[in-house]
Parts: C-alpha cells; sequence; structure tokens
C-alpha cells in the first residue's frame, strides 16, 4: 500500500491537487485504516494510472 506522500511523489503533483481530486471523485480509491491513515493500494493506483493513460 502506498501512502499519499508516495502517490504524490509518483505522480508530481502538489498535495493541494492531488487531495482536490480526492474531493471531486477523480483520485484513486484510498483506504482509510482504524489509526486514520488513508493508504492507496498499488493495483488500484496502477489501474487507475492505466485508465488515465488510455484517455490521453
Amino acid at each position: 500500500m502506498l501512502t499519499i506522500p508516495e502517490v504524490i511523489e509518483e505522480l508530481g503533483v502538489p498535495r493541494s491537487t492531488y487531495y482536490r481530486w480526492r474531493q471531486t471523485g477523480k483520485a484513486p480509491k484510498s483506504i482509510k485504516l482504524p489509526n486514520g491513515a488513508v493508504r492507496v493500494r498499488r493495483s488500484e493506483f496502477d489501474r487507475w494510472l492505466s485508465a488515465h493513460e488510455e484517455a490521453a
């Protein structure tokens, strides 16, 4: 699982952009852990990235 900083680093976007995508439902699906931390599954991130690659 990836942390939000890892996702942002891989995408090369500002933190504010990523959080705006989350608010509008455009970011990869994430999981909120019981401790409050947010993670993105690598498989979900790769699927999301591939879907946007095909659209480009």
